[in-house]
């Protein structure tokens, strides 16, 4: 499990480098334009559940506290648990820098709203929004 932990931050960590260290380069927006940046990391998520669909099937559709603190207290859990944030963590990153580019942000405070989605996930797209919003008022 320790390897596949590390690869899930090796597939991810270069697409944030760009978004948040070289936003304005023109091949950032090239790569980060695909959605496929998403699928290594969605591929790893799928190789590391499908030994156990069936039990995790179990689990998820009716879940309780207890089981799935128990899952994700093994490598294993945590290591799918991981990968999952960080495709998830990814694709909303990637909305985010398009989404930015498209209104025509400053890279600044973007690269901050990404630093927070890529460490806080949830924390950072709503960033973002409020981000969008001032930027909005302003606007107006």
């Amino acid at each position: 499990m320790t390897t596949a932990f590390l690869l899930t931050n090796l597939l991810v960590l270069p697409f944030w480098g760009l978004m948040i260290f070289v936003p304005n380069w023109r091949w950032t927006r090239r790569i980060i334009n695909s959605p496929l940046i998403v699928v290594p990391i969605a591929l790893l998520y799928l190789v590391l559940i499908l030994p156990n669909i069936i039990d995790l099937l179990q689990s998820l559709t009716n879940p309780s506290l207890s089981e799935i603190a128990n899952l994700l207290g093994t490598p294993y859990g945590a290591t799918v648990a991981w990968a999952h944030f960080l495709a998830f963590d990814l694709f909303v990153g990637r909305w985010i820098y398009l989404d930015s580019r498209a209104e025509q942000f400053h890279p600044l405070p973007i690269a901050l709203a990404l630093l927070l989605t890529l460490l806080f996930g949830p924390c950072g797209f709503l960033s973002y929004l409020a981000i969008k919003a001032l930027y909005n008022r302003q606007r107006s």
